[in-house]
C-alpha cells in the first residue's frame, strides 16, 4: 500500500476515534497529543467539517471542553492551526465577532457552524487559484473574514 493511502486510512481512523471517544488524548508520558494533520490534509478534513456531531472531548492542550464539541467545529480548528501554524484559539469553539466575552451564549449555534464550514471550503476552493498582482482581496486568506464569526 502507497505510504500516501497509509497515511489517509491512519487520519481517517483518528477522525474516527475522535468522534467515538476512543482517542487516545495523552501519550505515555502524559502528554496531550493532537493528531498530526497537515496542508495535505484540508481536503479530507472539509469533509468532516459540516459533522454536527457532539463529541466527548477534543485533544487540545489550550482546549477547556466548555460547551458542547463539535466534531466539525474541531475539524475547523485543525484547518486554521494548519493555515496559521499555530493553534487559533484556546478551544475548538468559534464565538460571533461581536461577542461582548467567551460565554457559552456567544457560542456558534449549529446553523452558524454550517456557515462557518461553508466560509473554509470556499476558501480552500479559492485557494487553489494562484494569487496575482491584480488579487486585491484582503480577505483572500481569512476564511471568516466578512463572516461575523472569529475563533474563541
Amino acid at each position: 500500500m502507497p505510504d500516501g493511502i497509509f497515511y489517509r486510512m491512519h487520519q481517517r481512523r483518528n477522525v474516527k476515534q475522535l468522534k467515538s471517544g476512543t482517542y487516545k488524548m495523552k501519550n505515555d508520558k502524559g502528554v496531550v497529543e493532537v493528531p498530526h494533520f497537515t496542508e495535505e490534509d484540508i481536503p479530507e478534513l472539509l469533509k468532516y467539517a459540516e459533522d454536527l456531531t457532539i463529541i466527548p472531548s477534543f485533544p487540545s492542550v489550550y482546549n477547556m471542553n466548555n460547551g458542547k464539541i463539535r466534531l466539525g467545529e474541531c475539524m475547523l480548528w485543525v484547518i486554521e492551526s494548519i493555515r496559521q501554524g499555530t493553534p487559533p484559539s484556546l478551544g475548538c469553539k468559534m464565538v460571533l465577532a461581536n461577542a461582548e466575552n467567551y460565554e457559552a451564549i456567544y457560542f456558534l449555534t449549529d446553523e452558524e457552524v454550517l456557515d462557518a464550514a461553508a466560509c473554509y471550503r470556499s476558501w480552500w476552493e479559492e485557494r487553489q487559484y494562484p494569487k496575482t498582482r491584480w488579487t486585491i482581496d484582503p480577505c483572500y486568506d481569512e476564511p471568516l473574514c466578512g463572516s461575523g464569526y472569529r475563533w474563541w
